[in-house]
C-alpha cells in the first residue's frame, strides 16, 4: 500500500521574540493551518481523519499539554479526531509525515495530518526549567551543548571557515529573496491576520491587525562585507555569528497524507510521495552533521 501527500500548508515564518508572531499562541497558528488544508480537499469529510500527528522541540507552556490534540479540537471542530506530538528536535516536523505515511502503509490508517508548529517566541531557548542529568554533565557535559557549539566543533572539525560560511549564509538569502520576489513561495504559504493589543502614546488600549504572508527571515540588505564584520557568538576565536547562524523562529507547516484507497475516494492528484526515510545516531557534539 502507498502513501501519498494531497495537500500542504505553512504560514510564513517569523522572527522569535521581536517578529510577526510574537504575540501568536502555538496552537492558534497551527489550527489555522490545518483549518485551511482541510478546507482545501471539499470531498474531504474530517472526521475520517485517523490522527493529527504535530512535531514540537520544546513541547511545555503555551506547547505543552499534548498540543496536538489541542490543534485537532481547535482546527477540525470536531472530537472525533486525535492528536499526538512527537519531538525530535528539528526534525520534529518531518519525523511526523514519516510517522504518517509508515502507519499508512501499513494499513493501520487511511488519512492522517501530519506537520509541526514552533513558536520560540513564547519561552526561552532550550525550555522554562532545563534540568541536566548532574553526572552526566560531569563525564558528557557536550551532550548538553547548544547548536551553536555543536556548530564550532562541525566547522573546527571539517575545516569549515568563516569565509565558506559567510558566504554560503549570503547565498541563502539571496536565493530566498529572490524566490519571494518571483512568487515561488507564495501558493504553499497561508497568509494569516494577526490581531495584537497594544498601548497607544495616551495609555488607552488600542487594537491593530495586519497579514504575514511573507517569510522574515530573509535580508535583501545583506553582504559579504556585512557578514564579515559580525563577531563569533558562541566560542572565543571561533567561526559562528549571528549571520551566518539560522534564526530562531515561529511558524507552522502540515501536509495531508493518505492511502491510495482514500485518494481514489476523493478523486484527487497527488502533489507528492515519502519514498523512504531513515535516521542514524551521531556524537552529540557534532550533531550538525545528521539535521
Amino acid at each position: 500500500m502507498e502513501a501519498y501527500i494531497i495537500a500542504g500548508y505553512r504560514t510564513a515564518v517569523g522572527k522569535a521574540s521581536k517578529g510577526v508572531f510574537r504575540f501568536t499562541r502555538a496552537d492558534d497558528l497551527a489550527a489555522e493551518v490545518i483549518r485551511e488544508l482541510v478546507a482545501s480537499v471539499p470531498n474531504l469529510d474530517k472526521e475520517r481523519i485517523d490522527d493529527v500527528i504535530v512535531g514540537n522541540a520544546t513541547p511545555e507552556a503555551e506547547q505543552g499539554l499534548n498540543i496536538a490534540r489541542m490543534i485537532s479540537l481547535m482546527g477540525l471542530d470536531t472530537d472525533k479526531v486525535p492528536g499526538v506530538t512527537v519531538n525530535r528536535y528539528c526534525a520534529s516536523g518531518l519525523e511526523t509525515i514519516a510517522t504518517a505515511v509508515a502507519k499508512i502503509k501499513a494499513g493501520m490508517a487511511d488519512c492522517i495530518i501530519a506537520g509541526g508548529v514552533e513558536v520560540m517566541s513564547g519561552m526561552p531557548f532550550g525550555g522554562w526549567k532545563i534540568v541536566p542529568n548532574p553526572e552526566v554533565t560531569l563525564k558528557n557535559p557536550d551532550w548538553y551543548w547548544g547548536m551553536g557549539l555543536t556548530a564550532e566543533a562541525v566547522a573546527k572539525e571539517y575545516n569549515v571557515n568563516r569565509e565558506d560560511q559567510d558566504e554560503f549564509a549570503f547565498y541563502s538569502h539571496q536565493k530566498a529573496i529572490e524566490a519571494i520576489k518571483n512568487g515561488h513561495l507564495k501558493d504553499g504559504v497561508l497568509p494569516i491576520t494577526v490581531k495584537e493589543n497594544y498601548l497607544d502614546a495616551n495609555m488607552k488600549k488600542k487594537t491593530r491587525e495586519y497579514v504575514v504572508d511573507t517569510d522574515e527571515g530573509p535580508r535583501a540588505d545583506t553582504s559579504l562585507t556585512a557578514l564579515a564584520k559580525l563577531k563569533p557568538v558562541f566560542a572565543a576565536g571561533g567561526s559562528v555569528t549571528a549571520g551566518n547562524s539560522s534564526q530562531t523562529s515561529d511558524g507552522a507547516a502540515f501536509v495531508l497524507v493518505v492511502s491510495e484507497k482514500m485518494l481514489k475516494e476523493l478523486n484527487v492528484s497527488p502533489i507528492a510521495r515519502l519514498v523512504s526515510y531513515s535516521v542514524a545516531g551521531v556524537a552529540p557534539r557534532i550533531m550538525g552533521i545528521g539535521p
